[in-house]
């Protein structure tokens, strides 16, 4: 079935820097009865991965969001494969307390990323939380090596998806155990990209759970698989406006328990946003509100642009009636 709705408007920003190999963040707001959604999967994702992001902007446009537990919810900041200088910058300037550091960047050392990491550690002193996010890029026995240096400048709170499949993963907890690493290990994308989200508790792969609501299907979707799990969760973000922030807030704000700061304080990684009230985080946090779109033209895409997005779209909606 073919939804369609009031509105829908395609953006098209410059990040800050390269972010996950991308120089620029695009997607589409659809306006419904119960405010903005953003679907925004990124550009090489298949027909059937993109449904489930288009069955979360639907969620949030027509259903609107659960009623919230907190008001607030603590965010870390995202510190890009960037200098070391330039990583001490961004964590002051922010004003969080924990940090993600992306690490094991293509073209990259593990010297750059311990500079970044102990940069980073630095900004924040011996009270603030640093946490690592390798994208899977590592081998298990790459991740070993890693982790063990990383953790000794940056005295981390969690690694995130270190390696890339769920087995690697599992094992490589085992053998950091057998070590007398008690270092947690987060699982991201073999939670919202392997297919089976519970195979990360059968096989104890990971400590805690980072839920993305977009690529999940959407905020209801990611409350029942938290609870499915019962690992305690990280809410993250997918590089969004602040619409799709506020997505994610929803999630994070629902939640029963909220033990960890959360990865939605990424807006200050675009060049602009869809908002001239963007959701970005004072003093470590996020508050719990809506999100109003801007009407200005200059986040708007071009006509090529925003007719490649309609015609992506029109390949998954008719997907997203079995989604749900």
């Amino acid at each position: 079935m073919i939804v369609h709705l009031p509105r829908m408007v395609v953006y098209d920003l410059a990040t800050t820097t390269r972010f996950r190999g991308l120089t620029r963040r695009q997607g589409v707001l659809i306006d419904g009865a119960a405010g903005w959604g953003e679907w925004s999967p990124f550009p090489e994702y298949d027909a059937g991965e993109a449904a489930w992001w288009w069955a979360a902007a639907l969620e949030a446009a027509e259903e609107g969001y659960p009623t919230p537990v907190r008001d607030a919810v603590e965010v870390n900041c995202t510190i890009p494969a960037v200098s070391a200088a330039d990583a001490h910058a961004r964590t002051l300037a922010s004003g969080c307390r924990t940090a993600k550091v992306k690490v094991a960047e293509r073209g990259q050392s593990l010297a750059d990323d311990l500079a970044r990491v102990e940069a980073v550690r630095d900004a924040l002193g011996a009270s603030g939380q640093v946490r690592i996010d390798a994208n899977g890029a590592w081998t298990v026995d790459e991740a070993l090596v890693a982790l063990r240096q990383l953790d000794r400048v940056g005295a981390l709170e969690y690694a995130e998806q270190p390696c890339a499949t769920t087995e690697d993963l599992a094992d490589l907890r085992r053998r950091l155990a057998r070590g007398g690493h008690a270092l947690r290990i987060a699982a991201d994308e073999s939670i919202r990209r392997s297919g089976d989200p519970q195979r990360v508790v059968e096989l104890e792969a990971a400590d805690i759970a980072v839920l993305k609501v977009q690529p999940l299907g959407g905020v209801r979707r990611c409350l029942r698989l938290a609870e499915q799990l019962g690992l305690p969760v990280v809410v993250s973000s997918a590089l969004e406006t602040s619409v799709g922030i506020r997505m994610g807030v929803a999630l994070a704000a629902a939640l029963p328990e909220l033990p960890f700061a959360c990865g939605l304080n990424t807006v200050p990684l675009l060049a602009g946003d869809v908002s001239a009230n963007p959701l970005v985080a004072v003093a470590g946090r996020l508050p719990v509100r809506e999100v109003t779109v801007d009407e200005r033209p200059d986040w708007r895409a071009d006509a090529p642009t925003a007719a490649w997005w309609q015609a992506r779209l029109e390949q998954v909606q008719a997907r997203t009636g079995d989604l749900r």
